[in-house]
């Protein structure tokens, strides 16, 4: 498998366009994704293990009705960080910061923090 480049534009083309299977591609095959959000707070996570249960989450991301923007966009040989603004059709808006690590050129522990309209 070749290792992912540090320019993120194929990322961000991937999350806004809602492709849950480009946007797997990232993870390595024993990635850790943990989730902070308004449902799972510091002391109890969603932990996604593996790339397959990764990109399950994503498709069901992927899968619903929401525009994504991502912005603030970083790289570095070992990491990338980003933010990405969401809107659900009704209104409800989303905000999320993204730190990973990279090994090899994939994602190998990512950590999001999200922050939800009220």
């Amino acid at each position: 498998m070749t290792a992912i480049s540090t320019d993120l534009t194929d990322l961000k083309v991937a999350i806004e366009s809602r492709d849950a299977q480009a946007v797997s591609a990232w993870y390595a095959d024993d990635a850790v994704l943990t989730i902070v959000d308004r449902d799972h707070p510091p002391a109890d996570p969603s932990v996604y293990r593996g790339r397959e249960e990764i990109g399950s989450y994503f498709a069901i991301i992927c899968g619903r009705n929401i525009q994504h923007v991502v912005d603030n966009l970083i790289a570095t040989e070992s990491g990338l960080a980003y933010t990405q603004r969401c809107r659900y059709p009704e209104g409800t808006g989303v905000v999320c910061n993204a730190v990973a690590h990279l090994s090899g050129g994939r994602i190998s522990t990512q950590t999001v923090v999200q922050a939800w309209d009220a």
